[in-house]
């Protein structure tokens, strides 16, 4: 039984990962404030997520138990994370275009979805571990 492998915690694993690449991605841009010509990146996941999650409508989705078999409906697998540059914007005359105010903004809402997450998983595996062993 794979219980730690459904969906949900996979999607929750891969919102974690994305939120441990989005603390170093905003860290690199806030480093690089005084850079010139540095252009910011960004972590793209919750987009892709729920891109992939489709549009909320339930369809029929098959399960594949192997890699050769025609995938059937929407996919449970959690779209991988990526950084992307922004190229098109500038903020100084050096041409940068890293607003520090808006990267601690940034910042601090990371960091509070990374904690969300952490008591998310946390709180799963707690139900888990009582739905084993009977009690709390």
């Amino acid at each position: 039984m794979n219980l730690l492998n459904g969906p949900e915690f996979s999607r929750l694993q891969g919102a974690l990962n994305a939120s441990e690449m989005r603390q170093r991605v905003i860290n690199n841009n806030i480093a690089n404030v005084d850079t010139p010509k540095f252009k910011r990146s960004d972590v793209m996941f919750e987009e892709l997520l729920e891109q992939s999650m489709g549009s909320g409508t339930l369809q029929l989705s098959g399960k594949r138990t192997d890699p050769r078999h025609i995938p059937i409906g929407l996919s449970a697998a959690v779209p991988e994370t990526q950084v992307v540059t922004d190229e098109t914007s500038v903020m100084n005359n050096d041409v940068n275009n890293v607003d520090i105010d808006r990267e601690m903004s940034l910042l601090a809402k990371n960091q509070l979805n990374y904690n969300f997450y952490v008591q998310q998983i946390s709180h799963d595996v707690k139900m888990m571990r009582i739905g084993i062993q009977g009690r709390s």
